[in-house]
Formats: C-alpha cells, sequence, structure tokens
C-alpha cells in the first residue's frame, strides 16, 4: 500500500508474522512501562453514530458541549493516557466555544444539517485559520501560520462541525523515505494501532483511522495519494472512502500529487462517512480540478444507502489481489459468499489490466509534481514559512537531522528534488501513460467488458509489527489501480485475523460513489463485522 508498494517489490515476501514472538518498536518520546498499559476507561458515547448524537442534541439529553467535553476527555484518557495512541496530534484550545456557539444556533432554531454539533478531527495536512498549527507532522513547518481555512475545513464549519482537534500522520504523508515507519511524524511521535498496540495503523492517515477506531471523535478527514485513507481504514477496522480526484478540493492541504491527491471522510459506519462526505464536497475555484464536480457530486449521499443495494448487481472479483496471504483470502471468500446472499451476482475472475505497469510510472509522477506542488504550497505561505522550497527543506532536515530523521531518512525528497519541470519528456509520458493504463484500459475496460457495477478485492493485510528499525512490511493491498486512475474506492470491515481487522475495497468508475456507497452500505448491513478495539498491547494466543 501507500509509496511502499511500488518502491519495495519484495513488500510480499516480508509479510509479517502473526504470533506473539514479533517484537515492536516506539518512538523517541515512547514509555516503556506506558506500552503495556492497555487499559481504557469505558465510555458513554463508544460507538456512537452521527445520527445518534444527532438526537442526543434534539432530544436535549446532551448538548453539543456536553459531546465535546465527553470526546475530549476521551481523548486525554486513551491517546495521551491508557493505552497512549498518539493518534490526535493536538486538541482544539476553540473547540467548546464552537460547540457553544452551535447550542445557541440550535436553541434559536437554526441547524445547519446533519453535522451540526458534531465533533470531527482532521488530518494536520489540512490548514484551518486558527490557534491550531499544520505542519503536515514535521517540526519543519511549526512556525507556519496558513491563509485562511483549507476548502474541507471552511465546508465543515459551515455544515456545523465542531473542529476538535488535528489528527498524526505519517510525516510528509509519507513520501519523505523509502524506509519510514507509518504513522511516525517528528512532531505526534509514533501512533499506535488501537487494536493491538504494537502493531502499526498504515497509511499517511494513520491518526485519523487509528482515532476513528478508538471512539476519539464521531469521524475525521484523512487524505490519500496511494492507500493512505483506504489502508488505516482497513487495519484499524473502520470505513474509509477515497473519492475521485476532483470531488473534494485540494486548496489548503498540503500536497504530494496534483493527479492523486484526495481528501476524504472516514468512520465508524458507511452512513456516517456518507453524511461528511457530502459536508466536503463543493466546486472550489482555486481547485479547478473541482470543476467537473458541478454535475457529479451530491450533498446528500445517504439518499442512496440501501440494504438491499446489493440485489441485482454485477460485481467484479479481481483475483490478482488474492493468493497473497491464505487468511486474508478466506476473510475474503466469507465476504464473497455474503454479498451472494444479499443477492449480488459475482463475475469471477474480474481482474484490472496492466496493474504491474504502473508502480514505477507512479513514482515517477510523484516525485515530479510533489516537487512543484510543494514548492507551490510553500510559497503560499509567504514569510510564516520556515522553509520556501522543497531544498529549504531538505537542508532543514539536514541541519535538524536529530530531531527529525532520528529513524529514517529523506530519500524521496532527494529523489525530488532531483526532477525538472512538469514540461519533462519523461514526466509527461509517464502521467499519459499512467492515465491512460489505469482507466481506459483498466479499470474503465474490465468494467465495460464484464458489465460490472464495481470491483472487489481486499484492501489489505492485516495489521503488521511496527518496527521504526526497518520501516514498514506492506503487503497485499489493492490501492494502486484507483489511486493512478483517480477513481473512487471505499473500503468496509470484512473480518478479523488473529484480531486485527481486514477491509474490502469496492472500487468503481469516476464519480460513481454514489453506486460504491450504496454497495458497501449493504455489504455492511449484511455482514455487520465492525467490533471495538480492545488495546491489547501485543499479540498472544492467549488474547485472540
Amino acid at each position: 500500500m501507500d509509496r511502499r508498494d511500488f518502491l519495495q517489490t519484495s513488500a510480499a515476501a516480508s509479510a509479517l508474522a502473526l504470533s506473539a514472538t514479533t517484537v515492536g518498536c516506539e518512538g523517541a518520546d515512547s514509555d516503556p512501562q506506558r506500552a503495556t498499559a492497555a487499559a481504557a476507561p469505558t465510555f458513554e458515547l463508544e460507538e456512537s453514530t452521527i445520527a445518534e448524537l444527532r438526537e442526543a442534541m434534539v432530544s436535549g439529553r446532551l448538548s453539543a458541549r456536553a459531546i465535546t467535553e465527553l470526546y475530549l476527555a476521551r481523548i486525554q484518557a486513551v491517546d495521551q493516557a491508557g493505552p497512549t495512541l498518539r493518534s490526535v496530534m493536538e486538541v482544539n484550545p476553540e473547540a467548546l466555544d464552537i460547540a457553544d456557539a452551535l447550542d445557541r444556533e440550535r436553541a434559536a432554531g437554526n441547524l445547519r444539517g446533519p453535522l451540526h454539533g458534531i465533533p470531527v478531527l482532521v488530518k494536520d495536512n489540512l490548514e484551518s485559520l486558527d490557534r491550531m498549527r499544520t505542519t503536515a507532522g514535521s517540526l519543519a513547518l511549526e512556525g507556519a501560520t496558513p491563509p485562511a481555512d483549507s476548502f474541507v475545513v471552511q465546508r465543515l464549519r459551515e455544515a456545523g462541525a465542531v473542529l476538535l482537534g488535528k489528527a498524526n500522520l505519517s510525516e510528509w504523508a509519507n513520501f519523505r523515505s523509502t524506509g519510514s515507519s507509518s504513522g511516525w511524524s517528528s512532531r505526534g511521535g509514533q501512533c499506535r494501532n488501537p487494536y493491538v498496540l504494537d502493531r502499526n495503523p498504515c497509511g499517511s492517515s494513520s491518526g485519523s483511522g487509528a482515532a476513528v477506531s478508538a471512539n476519539l471523535a464521531a469521524a475525521a478527514v484523512g487524505t490519500e495519494t496511494d492507500g493512505s485513507i483506504v489502508c488505516p481504514s482497513t487495519a484499524c477496522g473502520i470505513v474509509g472512502v477515497k473519492p475521485t480526484v476532483g470531488l473534494v478540493s485540494r486548496t489548503g492541504i498540503v500536497p504530494i500529487s496534483h493527479t492523486q491527491d484526495t481528501a476524504g471522510p472516514m468512520a465508524r459506519t458507511v452512513t456516517d462517512a456518507a453524511i461528511l462526505l457530502g459536508a466536503m464536497t463543493g466546486v472550489d475555484p482555486a481547485d479547478p480540478a473541482t470543476n467537473p464536480s458541478l454535475a457529479n457530486r451530491q450533498v446528500d449521499y445517504t439518499t442512496f444507502l440501501d440494504p438491499t443495494g446489493l440485489r441485482g448487481t454485477r460485481i467484479g472479483v479481481a483475483r490478482q489481489f488474492f493468493g497473497r496471504i491464505p487468511a486474508v483470502d478466506r476473510v475474503m471468500e466469507d465476504a464473497l459468499a455474503a454479498m451472494r446472499r444479499a443477492g449480488a451476482e459475482l463475475v469471477d475472475p474480474a481482474d484490472i489490466p496492466h496493474v504491474d505497469e504502473l508502480g514505477d510510472p507512479e513514482l515517477e509522477v510523484l516525485l515530479y509534481e510533489f516537487k512543484a506542488d510543494l514548492n507551490a504550497y510553500l510559497a503560499r505561505l509567504g514569510p510564516s514559512a520556515p522553509v520556501k522550497t522543497l531544498a529549504e527543506l531538505i537542508a532543514w532536515n539536514e541541519t535538524n537531522r536529530d530531531r527529525v530523521m532520528p529513524w529514517f531518512g529523506q530519500e524521496l525528497f532527494e529523489m525530488a528534488e532531483e526532477k525538472g519541470p512538469l514540461t519533462t519528456p519523461e514526466y509527461v509520458e509517464a502521467h499519459e501513460g499512467n492515465l491512460r493504463l489505469s482507466r481506459a484500459e483498466g479499470i474503465d475496460r474490465v468494467l465495460a467488458e464484464h458489465r460490472l457495477d464495481a470491483i472487489v478485492a481486499p484492501t489489505g493485510g492485516p495489521a503488521w509489527t511496527t518496527d521504526l528499525v526497518h520501516g514498514d512490511h506492506h503487503y497485499a493491498g489493492s490501492s494502486t489501480p484507483a489511486a493512478v486512475a483517480g477513481y473512487p474506492s471505499v473500503t468496509v470491515p470484512a473480518g478479523y485475523i488473529h484480531g486485527l481487522p481486514v477491509g474490502i475495497s469496492f472500487i468503481g468508475a469516476a464519480w460513481s460513489e454514489p453506486l460504491l456507497l450504496r454497495l458497501a452500505f449493504a455489504f455492511e448491513q449484511e455482514t455487520r463485522i465492525r467490533r471495538p478495539p480492545r488495546f491489547l498491547p501485543t499479540l498472544t494466543a492467549s488474547a485472540v
């Protein structure tokens, strides 16, 4: 998954061992005593949906302030103490004031929509013009002041969400090193998987995934270039939506690639993810990629959710992503059987062409676009930015190596800095080839040839043991075709392997979010797999 899939061809060979003999590592700020303290207090709002929280406010049983206070206390008890997940970078010092204002609006009969008074976390690469910082997890941006809210944050405020805080992430959205550990940042330390604490939360939206799974917020916003929403969602047992590129604006989000970057919702249920997605969408004049969304976006995606939504559909099975881990295959076979019970016709196999040809060209595109897009982003920050270019950032990291590179380096930064402009023939050829192979000759082709509504594949394998010395052990992921095409995918919990969650992805054509959410919802209602994490210190036979 993520950048590891196309950087390390030996990833499958280094698949984790699901035994108690594997040894995990913690960040430089870890406390060995805390590493064994997995107990978490009971929580009044555990597994509460947005609809349930809304009903509590409508009935007067709870206010937005009371709900926000409960989540802030939960963050203190679980994220900063107890299991010490390190999934929340910082809480919003204005959260209670926002909740109070929204309570006053409710009392006056002014409701903004289904998110009114609902606490939401956003990943620390989305700008917010408030007392919180936006750093992409890096100490190099601690002093930077954004010129405005990111478009997504602006939309969430307009929808009445309580911006609860910033979620930890893999530093620079996991595009700094070829040997990084997902979920580690120099600002936030190593984020942990709430199911088993020495396991990795995966992907760059690791904090968003871990926090939502651990009931630290009603929902969260993540971002993805390749795998960074769907991977932490599968590893942390939640729902993740990677939208069509252009459905959600990227303005004010620290970039990697304008071809593949998108923000998306992460939640415990498909319904909550659908609610959050509707609030995030909108045409943004500052992001031309959103122009086509005018004819494709929905204000309310929940209208498409139907528990019988799999009935009469044709679902293709991308068998090319099976056969890597027998335990994952067994979970997937159960998931396919559930779809048949729900009335879906499975076309098996229905492999996506050219997947094996995407890796190297994808990396070329990302390296070129990262240099161009990050330089433009840093220039946008103006004088407040401690670094003004990628070259300055590389130099700053070297000067501060002991703080920002204690475990791994910045090989990807250095590779990107060597690239030329976006007019370079090497970039143009790779970019055009990627779009052709992933779209017309890839996902679009298999959908048309088999008359499919969607394609399914295992989202990834169970979480590996965090290892800051050797880095990640990614394997068995299916995120790349949709990521390179800029097409949507939705991952839903599908089962457990030794207590570790595994998800299944629904992949579709451009702008097919309503259909994918319908299918994912029907699958969720048929199976009801999700169960909350137990914060186990490590994986043992007796603990499963």
